[in-house]
């Protein structure tokens, strides 16, 4: 019974850890374009790069 004291709290922590980390992915626009990532694997390029 007395370890709930611990691990109440401590995943209380992480989950705010995780909302602290989602929240800051909208707010830095890094879920935007989900769609150009996938369309820019499976479309080649036109010419080739030069090294």
């Amino acid at each position: 019974m007395n370890i709930l004291f611990i691990l109440i709290p401590v995943s209380l922590l992480l989950a705010g850890v995780g909302l602290a980390a989602f929240l800051w992915t909208l707010r830095s626009h890094q879920c935007d374009d989900l769609d150009g990532d996938a369309w820019r694997i499976l479309v080649e390029d036109e010419e080739p790069k030069d090294p």
